[in-house]
């Protein structure tokens, strides 16, 4: 049997460190190479678990990380930082194991008391999203950070209606229980609520390469938001590689050649394997022909030798 080529698409998962052959599973959604098989991440988790590595020096020493509505996926990217503290918070709206039931736009904890704070796909839901950010800036520690997801569409303003009904939000966000789709002044929304922020995709801070590799959604956008006002240089799609993205690319390029030499190697193995087995079954054909030839000769012999006798 030969072996796999080069041909043949290998990712990794950055959540559980699981090497998958071909591709990632199929998503909720039926959208292509999004579910790892071992853990159960998505795009997003995946991201989220690069994105901690590459914010690593500034996440050392925490005392506590607060995730809202947390996932089984999110949960043990953000216990590996050691933090002294971990809670949980939802606002109690399915079966989720938290540590507390609490409102965004309330939160039961005191002021600048989170080092960490992770909010994936929360604001969309919250009719008042600015008292949501207003509390985001007020529990953040001094130095503290807040990760942030939402579905945003670039290149308009965000579009929203708390009042409207459950079919209409389905035909106008996307989702029943989602009141907007957020747009270019996200990051005005946040400055006005004390926060200044940074948005990060995935192709400017790994590279297109690892994209691939790691299973990643390139339009992806995550805000990285700290205490002040103002919005920084954007880390998007085809901006300034950073460091990171060009590290990435370099030892993916490494990589890929030294599969391509391995594979190489396999298919001259191949090759000479084939070739010896086709010596052997001709050797064995040719084997009855060459004992008969041999047992002629020596009774051939015999007789001379009796003859002479």
């Amino acid at each position: 049997m030969s072996h796999v080529t080069s041909a043949v698409r290998r990712s990794y998962c950055a959540a559980c460190g699981a090497k998958v052959t071909r591709q990632f599973r199929p998503g909720p959604d039926g959208r292509p190479d999004a579910v790892c098989p071992r853990c159960g991440s998505l795009e997003r988790h995946r991201f989220l678990s690069l994105l901690l590595g590459m914010l690593a020096p500034d996440l050392r020493d925490l005392d506590t990380i607060v995730e809202i509505a947390p996932s089984r996926q999110t949960t043990p990217l953000l216990d590996r930082l050691g933090a002294r503290r971990r809670l949980s918070l939802d606002l109690g709206c399915d079966n989720r194991q938290v540590d507390a039931l609490a409102s965004l736009c309330a939160l039961p904890l005191r002021d600048a008391s989170v080092d960490l704070l992770v909010c994936y796909h929360v604001l969309e839901h919250v009719p008042d999203d600015g008292a949501a950010m207003r509390e985001i800036a007020r529990v953040l520690s001094p130095h503290g950070t807040a990760l942030l997801e939402v579905p945003i569409r670039l290149g308009v303003s965000t579009e929203e209606d708390p009042g409207a009904p459950p079919e209409e939000r389905l035909r106008r966000f996307g989702q029943d229980d989602h009141v907007r789709w957020y747009g270019d002044d996200f990051d005005d929304r946040l400055s006005d609520a004390g926060l200044s922020s940074l948005r990060v995709t995935p192709p400017a801070l790994v590279g297109e390469a690892a994209v691939r590799w790691f299973g990643l959604m390139p339009h992806e956008v995550v805000w990285i938001a700290h205490h002040g006002k103002g919005v920084a240089p954007a880390m998007l799609a085809g901006g300034p590689a950073t460091g990171l993205s060009n590290a990435f690319d370099a030892i993916l390029a490494d990589l890929e050649q030294t599969r391509d030499q391995r594979d190489r190697a396999r298919a001259r193995a191949d090759r000479l394997a084939a070739q010896r087995d086709a010596l052997r079954a001709r050797l064995a054909r040719a084997a009855p022909a060459a004992r008969a030839g041999h047992d002629g000769d020596g009774l051939l012999t015999r007789l001379r030798h009796l003859a002479r006798l």
